[in-house]
């Protein structure tokens, strides 16, 4: 499955969504073949269309509250009904919740 290109809006949600997170040792960089949030070589989000995907961690609050938000998927990025027991798609409607939920993702990542 060919990934879906991002908006002008979401690659600037990204971008501000990455400069909030460096602090904590983030960095930008390529995964999944998409723009993505890095932690040590692993990453913790990706820009995925108009979404962002977060590695949260199947178990956690924070998995379950984002796949509580509107639109909000199980990241399957084969597109063949095999998604990332641990990833959860968040689209750009719910930009306002990608920073708490970069952090809960950053400390599942060290955890």
């Amino acid at each position: 499955m060919e990934k879906p290109e991002p908006s002008p809006a979401a690659v600037a949600a990204f971008k501000a969504l990455a400069a909030d997170v460096v602090h904590a040792g983030a960095t930008v960089g390529k995964m999944f073949g998409a723009v993505s949030l890095m932690v040590g070589g692993k990453a913790i989000g990706c820009l995925y269309g108009d979404a962002v995907a977060f590695k949260l961690g199947r178990e956690s609050p924070a998995h379950a509250e984002a796949l509580a938000l509107p639109g909000a998927v199980p990241f399957d990025p084969s597109g063949m009904d095999r998604p990332f027991k641990d990833w959860v798609v968040v689209p750009l409607a719910s930009s306002g919740k990608w920073p708490s939920l970069a952090d809960a993702a950053l400390a599942f990542t060290k955890g």
